[in-house]
C-alpha cells in the first residue's frame, strides 16, 4: 500500500517553492551584490569625511 499523500502539504509546499522562485528572481533583477553595496557605504563615508574636513570653525 502507499503511503498517504496529504494535499494541504502538497499545496503549501508548492506554494513556498513558487514564493521563493520569485523572491530569488527579484533579487537578481533589483537586488545589489555585496561588493556594491560596501563600495557605495565607503563612498558615502568619504563624501561625509571630506566635508568634515572642509568646515570652518567660527569661534
Amino acid at each position: 500500500m502507499a503511503a498517504p499523500v496529504y494535499l494541504n502539504r502538497f499545496r503549501k509546499d508548492k506554494a513556498r517553492a513558487e514564493k521563493k522562485a520569485r523572491a530569488d528572481e527579484n533579487a537578481a533583477k533589483f537586488g545589489r551584490t555585496k561588493a556594491e553595496k560596501q563600495r557605495d557605504a565607503l563612498t558615502a563615508d568619504k563624501a561625509v569625511r571630506h566635508l568634515d574636513q572642509h568646515k570652518r570653525e567660527d569661534e
